[in-house]
């Protein structure tokens, strides 16, 4: 297949790189005596009469009590090393009880399916279940009364099991083992929610049914798995599992980089892209990748096609529908989309039919990146960077998951990384894996949390620090003030008993774990009566509005009503050959913005940088809408929009640039075109440093028709409410990010002074990159080094005025 690519759709030099990697051998090891025979049974009847090395010694290190973490490859059999020691303990003691957690209801059913088929070979009357929000109310009644292992997700223990805790006590009161898989989906938002769900259940174990379970996390490989699931639990101790036992199959990995020319300007369009015909040899690598796609559905290859964001997976399934209608009209509707916003029904219907056979293609964002079995998968295809080296692996990783050999196809854009990657192949496949990151401390998400915590038990400052951490006295304070929190009379501020005392009977319902937003609009089909998708707040006006262009499983719809009051937009299929895009500024206002350095650097202390991560509030106004010419990317009409302002409470991370730098620059070049041009840099970087989803971070990005006064700072901010913690996180690195940001600048050799996708300007531009500039960039950000370094070496002991 490498070759037949290379010599029909890649014959124009796409194919820049194939890196083949070696089958490695198994480490097997024999099972160990400590396993009960029922074990041993149990694992034969499934064919299994050795173990990987690595599960052998993750079994026996959670058998002796130990806290685990498994951080192993994909498809290393990572399950066996939870299951196992989990049925041990519960055939042993007949009280004994386990919760399995995994991130998505996909997932939960698999191992549901896993799990019926591993516990034949036990007679010992373990009654297992999902428990999720699909589950019926007579299935969810016998659960609680009488399954041992219970499997449900964050989302249902937050919402359902915590907060009726009492109808689960004898779970809780016998509950020996937690078990999380797919650690490293808990990341960013979601990530930062978990961690104070753990709390809480951790919390409640112990104080109201006197247990402590132990823990078994299993991650795909990362720089620090032992730090990030010690954060995510709130645990003192774990043991690290990595020496990897298992078997793998030879792979060949492409790198393929679309012939597309470099724009000297990005295109005001969607993406930067159209969808042009089999014929045409300069495709964008929507367009490329939807071919490759074509080509394998048509080779008989089973195929995911992985894909950065929504509106990409709808665009990739569309254009490789258009592609397969002239060629294969037969084969159009033996792939379809898979991702976040559909209904459980279409969810379980797809994954159903794709591991039946019935599909052969998907195009999924990354909820198909993690673990669930969906059949032997011959090639996956990658449309992008996905944020991580991690992240590109674990996908990679869904194919040749029966020991066959397979292909992984890697379709840049023209990113800066992507090209960064194109350029240095070996940067990809021998460079460090990222760091997994959450902020367990986010000021938002745990006032949220201790108002569930709270109905679920009293809190006690006392009793409860050493869950909530150092933020739970101020926390407490903030809520009291609201009218959620009530005291006892006792003066002793430890001793207080603080009890919940707001109108809301549940008040996990309106929280959100996914996104840190309660609020969605619904988008319904106006003809069919039925709900199409769900979307965040903060996301919607740039997806639906009067007049937009909207598409769902490869079909085009047209918004006709948005009913703001009640939160939903009414569409109606339609064939148009143009797209929508909105016309928009935001706005981002710090708080304690006027403080240009620390307040007080001492010698023992010295900082590496004088940037900040400070709360800000961040407003999005749209005034209007682009409908443009599908191919041609010719703007059609203007139109102007009258919607609400969204406004949100978010964390930055900014470093002041110097008023004599704008003298400097702007006797040349734009200032805020140099300030445009180095936020976009230091963003390109971020990802060589740690692990984030980089749709969870924005650039500072000045409207060029707007005339008000835009500040003197490079800066970077959260772009959900409450923040994700990503701000916090890069701010000690940022010193670091202006070195890599300034050599990405210098290193690139394109002549425009907008600059080019290899440095200065990124797809995802909500000002469509204009008003840039990469020259006034280096000037900036030279400038700001150089003010760093003297502030450091001339006033380590006292603070500048400001």
């Amino acid at each position: 297949m490498v070759e037949h690519l290379r010599k029909s759709i890649g014959s124009g030099g796409q194919m820049v790189h194939v890196e083949k990697i070696g089958a490695r051998k198994g480490s097997y090891v024999e099972i160990p005596n400590e396993l009960s025979d029922k074990s041993k049974s149990a694992l034969k009847s499934i064919g299994i009469n050795k173990l990987y090395s690595h599960q052998a010694e993750s079994i026996l290190a959670s058998l002796s009590g130990k806290n685990v973490v498994v951080a192993t490859m994909t498809s290393s059999g990572k399950s066996v090393c939870y299951n196992l020691p989990v049925l041990e303990a519960l055939s042993h003691n007949f009280s004994s009880c386990a919760l399995y957690l995994f991130p998505t209801k996909a997932l939960a059913q698999d191992q549901l399916r896993a799990l019926l088929t591993l516990t034949n070979g036990f007679d010992c009357g373990i009654n297992i279940g999902v428990y999720d929000g699909d589950t019926s109310q007579k299935e969810r009644t016998w659960l609680r009364e009488n399954a041992r292992l219970l499997i449900t997700n964050p989302d249902m223990l937050h919402m359902a099991i915590l907060p009726l805790h009492r109808q689960f006590s004898r779970i809780l009161s016998n509950l020996s083992f937690v078990v999380i898989d797919e650690a490293h989906a808990y990341k960013g938002a979601f990530g930062c929610h978990t961690a104070l769900i753990l709390r809480r259940l951790r919390r409640l174990c112990s104080h109201a049914y006197g247990s402590d379970p132990s823990f078994v996390f299993c991650t795909a490989t990362s720089s620090n798995p032992i730090e990030h699931c010690m954060e995510l639990a709130n645990l003192s101790t774990l043991e690290l599992i990595e020496k990897d036992g298992s078997p793998s199959s030879e792979k060949f990995f492409v790198l393929w980089n679309p012939t597309l020319p470099l724009r000297t300007e990005l295109d005001k369009s969607e993406f930067g892209i159209d969808g042009r015909n089999a014929s045409d040899k300069s495709l964008s690598p929507i367009s490329e990748v939807s071919h490759l796609f074509a080509e394998m559905v048509q080779h008989g290859l089973r195929c995911i096609a992985f894909c950065k964001s929504r509106k990409l997976c709808e665009l990739v399934l569309c254009y490789t529908r258009e592609i397969l209608e002239e060629v294969a009209p037969h084969l159009v509707n033996s792939i379809c989309a898979y991702r976040a916003g559909y209904i459980s029904e279409d969810r379980r219907r797809i994954e159903s039919e794709f591991f039946g056979g019935k599909l052969c293609g998907i195009a999924a964002t990354n909820a198909l990146e993690l673990g669930i079995d969906v059949g032997h998968i011959d090639v996956t295809l990658h449309l992008g960077f996905p944020g991580s080296i991690a992240s590109l692996w674990q996908q990679a990783g869904r194919s040749g998951r029966r020991e066959r050999s397979s292909l992984a196809v890697y379709v840049a854009f023209e990113g800066p990384l992507d090209q960064y990657f194109m350029k240095f192949p070996q940067k990809l496949f021998c460079g460090p894996i990222e760091c997994c990151h959450i902020d367990a401390q986010n000021q938002q998400v745990l006032e949220q949390h201790l108002v569930c915590a709270a109905i679920e038990h009293p809190l006690s400052l006392l009793y409860d620090e050493k869950y909530f951490g150092s933020g739970l006295s101020k926390a407490i304070t903030a809520l009291k003030n609201r009218g959620y929190l009530t005291s006892n009379p006792s003066n002793d501020s430890l001793s207080k008993i603080w009890s919940y005392m707001g109108h809301e009977k549940r008040p996990s319902r309106s929280i959100s774990i996914r996104a840190i937003e309660a609020e969605r609009y619904i988008v319904i089909d106006k003809q069919l009566n039925e709900t199409l998708e769900e979307i965040e707040e903060s996301r919607a006006f740039f997806q639906v509005y009067e007049g937009a262009v909207y598409l769902h499983q490869g079909r085009t719809y047209l918004v006709k009503n948005l009913d703001l009051s009640r939160k939903i937009a009414y569409c109606e299929k339609a064939v148009v050959d143009y797209y929508t895009k909105t016309r928009d500024y935001t706005d981002i206002h710090i708080v304690g913005g006027k403080i240009a350095y620390p307040a007080r650097v001492s010698k023992d202390q010295l900082p590496k940088t004088t940037a900040q991560a400070n709360p800000c509030s961040v407003t999005t106004t749209w005034f209007g809408f682009r409908r443009i010419r599908r191919g041609s990317n010719q703007v059609l009409d203007t139109v102007d929009l009258s919607l609400p302002r969204y406004s949100y409470e978010s964390q930055a991370v900014w470093i002041s640039v110097p008023q004599s730098l704008k003298i400097i620059v702007e006797k040349k070049y734009s200032f805020r075109a140099g300030l445009h041009a180095a936020c976009h840099a230091v963003l390109h970087v971020v990802p060589l440093y740690m692990r984030c989803n980089l749709s969870d971070l924005a650039p500072e990005c000045p409207n060029p028709y707007d005339s008000r006064f835009f500040p003197e700072r490079i800066l970077l901010y959260d772009q959900h409410p409450g923040g994700t913690g990503v701000s916090k996180q890069i701010q000690p690195y940022f010193t670091e990010l202006l070195h890599s940001a300034l050599e990405l600048l210098t290193c690139c050799h394109c002549s425009s002074d907008t600059g080019c996708p290899n440095c200065v300007q990124n797809l995802a531009c909500q000002e469509y990159n204009e008003l840039i500039n990469k020259d006034a960039a280096i000037i900036i950000i030279k400038g700001v080094l150089d003010a760093e370094k003297t502030y450091f070496e001339g006033h380590s002991d006292s603070t500048p005025s400001c």
